[in-house]
This record gives structure tokens, C-alpha cells and sequence, in this order.
């Protein structure tokens, strides 16, 4: 045989071998083309995507209450607390979703209590930003800047991320000018990180550090796929796990900030846990995943819906369901008046229910639904006599459970464990996570107290 057509044969045997062992579409590497022939290259994709982040600074006060000690009370007449101000700046990242009119995604916590925000673009224009709406719960918030040629990011369908899916983030670290990372999907619909209250993360080993805060989550078409929010590390640095918003979900929140100037938080009206191994033999039941529902709550959407206790919720809107969490998170994303449909697996036969969800803001729950031992007490969303915003105890039957732990009409709740409670669905979440003893701190008139639940 001759050299020539060893060679061919060699290198016809190497084209076969790669393409049996290609990639599929959504997880294959773009090529550039080059002086020297075609090498895998990130470099096309990432001149598209990166005008479209931007580098957020903030400024604003932080206002904090001091306790003063009852000796300067006690001589000076001075009050109980006292009010404190102080400057503060800070940086983070952003993602432009729409050109045309200027809008701006990025994370809440960039952006809280800040009285000035600016926006850098990549070719070095500063824009003065103006923050149309946030929610705090899902960390997302929407500016709006002078939409005078901007270019915008195409949104993927994060429903159809795979774990293992090539990523890339694109922010501003540590105000550092934009820096681009790469890894892959680690994991998706995390959550029990304690970082909001619904939560339904993706988590990537891209390399996310302080400052990539609301920066891009992008696939290897340059679409967005999630919003950067959170690192996990000892020191607040880069240990190879991230996490991102999905895109659908933000898209979702944003729609209802754009429409309403606020987040309508849909509601199911169920109580439950995650399914797994032991709860599965439990139940006789073949599914080890998905939500397990506990209760129905009497005229809630999932009770009108059809949903019965002791079913299993394995699927929304056709896609497949890992946990409780997720299922909250997704619900509660979708907002007031939508229709979903859930996939149940009742006496383990699966039935498709459509469910009209209801206003999560209009609603008011006993407190035992939450926290059984508070029975005879009923809450709603309000504020107390400061504006500051929690969970308003409507009406407390006398001689209740709730009574006795010292519970009274138009008590507001405003933390749970010395975390920040500024609605039901904040209020339900700590207590779920809560161990043993629970404070909660309950502002009741002009005054502060704790009681606490053993």
C-alpha cells in the first residue's frame, strides 16, 4: 500500500471516529477560523454577547437602629434607639434584555437602597440609570437607561439546559473592566441556600466572583440562559460553584415589573415537602422526585385546581419536577391569574390537572398552616406604624395557642430568627428551614419585642 493512500485512509478513519463521537448541537464548541484553519474558539460568540453587560456603581445611605444602653436612658432621657446613616458605594454587573427601550437586568442586592445608579457600557459611555422595580425574594431588579444604541442579549429557554451544557459568564469582578469565564452546568434547580426565598438555581463551575453580580449566564450561541447572583465559598471567593436565575424565570418577573411596577406572586395554596427515597417507599411509589403535597389549603387554587393531599407533583408545564423548592419558586414566578398545568401521581397513576393560580399579595392564611402552634391567629402582607414592610397579624381568636405565646391583632412581624421577613412566603420559607426554638420579632406599635416559640 502506498504512503499517499495510508495517509488517506488514516485520515478518513479520523473524520469517522469524530463524528461518531460529536458533540450534540447544544453543547458543541464554535470554531474560528484562523490563518492556520479552524480552532475552537469562544471568540466569535463572546463580540456578540459582551456589549450587551454592563457594569453597574451604586451610591446610596444605609439607615440602621442602634440600641442605646439603658444607663444613657436612664440619665440622659435619651431614647431607646437611636437612628443611624451612613454612605455607602458599591459594584456590580448587569444585562441589557432590551435595546429598544433601554432595560437593564440585574441583581436586587446591586441595587438596594441605592439613591444613584450608573450604568458603563463596553465602549465607555456612563448612563444614569432609573430602578424600575425589584424583587427582593428572587434577587432580580430592572433598571432603565437612554436606549440610544444599546444592543441587547437574546434570551435562551433555560428549561432546556442539561447538566453538563457548556456556560459562560460574563461580569465585571471586583470592578475589574469585563471579564469572561467558562465552565459547564454543574447542577440544576438548587436551592436551600438560604439566599431568597424562592429559589431555583442554576449552579456552574464558571468561575463567579464579588462584583459578577447580575452579569450574564450565556450558552455557546451567546443567549442568556441566567442571571449570575451568588458564589459559594469560605472567603467570597471562587471555589467552582456558582449559581444563576434561570432566564425563563427572570423573564417572567421582569414581564410583571414592566406590566404592574411590581412582582404579582402567584399562589398554589399547598403545603409540602420534597420527595425522597424513604418517603417514596413510604407512599408506594416508584418516583423518588418531585413535590410531595401535605395539605390543600380550603379555596386555593391547587383545591379548585383538584389537588388532593397525598398527591405528587412531578412535572409543570410538561417539564420534569425536582423538589418542592423548585416547584415554589416556579410557581410564584409565574404570577397572579396564570395557568399551569401540574402533573400529579395519585395511587401511582399519573393525571394532568390545570391550575388557575391566585394572588399571593391578596391573600391572607391562617397561621397554622405555617406553624401549627400559632392556630387561632390569621395573617395578611402589611407594615408596621415605620412603613416597614412584614407579616401583619390580622386577628387573634382569644384563649388560642396563638394568644398564649402572646400574639395580638395588628402585631407585625418583621424577622424570624434574625432574618428579615417582609412577606407570608418569606415568613413560611425561614420557618421550614427552622430548628427547634423560633424568635420572631414583632413590632407592636411604636414598640419591639421577640417571642419566642420553643
Amino acid at each position: 500500500m502506498s504512503l499517499l493512500v495510508r495517509r488517506t485512509l488514516i485520515a478518513s478513519s479520523l473524520v469517522l471516529s469524530t463524528m461518531a463521537i460529536s458533540l450534540p448541537s447544544h453543547s458543541a464548541l464554535p470554531f474560528f477560523n484562523t490563518a492556520k484553519g479552524e480552532v475552537p474558539s469562544l471568540a466569535p460568540m463572546l463580540q456578540e454577547a459582551t456589549p450587551a453587560v454592563v457594569s453597574i456603581s451604586v451610591e446610596g445611605t444605609q439607615t440602621s437602629n442602634q440600641r442605646v444602653p439603658e444607663m444613657f436612658r436612664y440619665f440622659f432621657g435619651a431614647p431607646q434607639e437611636q437612628v443611624q446613616e451612613r454612605p455607602f458605594k458599591g459594584l456590580g454587573s448587569g444585562v441589557i434584555i432590551d435595546a429598544k427601550e433601554g432595560y437593564v437586568v440585574t441583581n436586587s442586592h446591586v441595587v438596594n437602597n441605592a439613591d444613584q445608579i450608573t450604568v458603563k457600557l463596553t465602549d465607555g459611555r456612563e448612563l444614569v440609570a432609573k430602578k424600575l422595580g425589584v424583587d427582593e425574594q428572587s434577587d432580580i431588579a430592572l433598571l432603565k437607561i437612554d436606549p440610544e444604541d444599546l444592543v441587547a442579549i437574546p434570551l435562551a429557554n433555560s428549561d432546556e439546559l442539561l447538566v453538563g451544557d457548556f456556560v459562560v459568564a460574563i461580569g465585571n469582578p471586583f470592578g475589574l473592566n469585563q471579564t469572561v469565564t467558562s465552565g459547564i452546568v454543574s447542577a440544576l434547580g438548587r436551592s436551600g441556600l438560604n439566599i431568597g426565598a424562592f429559589e431555583n438555581f442554576i449552579q456552574t463551575d464558571a468561575a463567579i466572583n464579588r462584583g459578577n453580580s447580575g452579569g450574564a449566564l450565556v450558552n455557546l450561541h451567546g443567549e442568556l440562559v441566567g442571571i449570575n447572583t451568588a458564589i459559594f465559598g469560605p472567603n467570597g471567593g471562587n471555589v467552582g460553584i456558582g449559581f444563576a436565575i434561570p432566564s425563563n424565570m427572570m423573564k417572567r418577573l421582569i414581564d410583571q415589573i414592566i406590566e404592574f411596577g411590581e412582582v404579582r406572586r402567584g399562589l398554589l395554596g399547598i403545603a409540602g415537602n420534597d420527595v425522597d427515597a424513604g418517603l417514596a417507599e413510604a407512599m408506594n411509589s416508584e418516583v423518588n422526585k418531585g413535590a410531595f403535597v401535605n395539605e390543600v389549603q380550603p379555596d386555593s387554587a391547587a383545591d379548585k385546581g383538584g389537588i388532593e393531599a397525598g398527591d405528587i407533583i412531578i412535572a409543570v408545564n410538561g417539564r420534569a419536577l425536582e423538589s418542592f423548592q423548585e416547584l415554589r419558586a416556579k410557581v410564584s414566578s409565574m404570577g397572579a391569574g396564570a395557568e399551569v398545568e401540574l402533573t400529579v401521581l395519585r395511587h401511582g397513576k399519573k393525571e394532568k390537572l390545570t391550575v388557575i393560580l391566585d394572588d399571593a399579595s391578596d391573600t391572607e392564611v391562617t397561621a397554622a398552616d405555617i406553624l401549627p402552634v400559632l392556630q387561632g391567629a390569621t395573617l395578611a402582607p402589611g407594615q408596621d406604624v415605620r412603613g416597614n414592610e412584614g407579616v401583619q397579624v390580622t386577628e387573634v381568636e382569644n384563649n388560642t395557642p396563638a394568644a398564649r405565646f402572646g400574639l395580638k391583632a395588628d402585631d407585625v412581624i418583621v424577622a424570624v430568627n434574625r432574618q428579615r421577613v417582609k412577606s407570608i412566603a418569606e415568613f413560611r420559607s425561614i420557618v421550614d428551614e427552622a430548628n427547634g426554638v423560633i424568635a420572631m420579632n414583632v413590632n407592636r406599635g411604636n414598640k419591639s419585642l421577640y417571642l419566642v416559640i420553643r
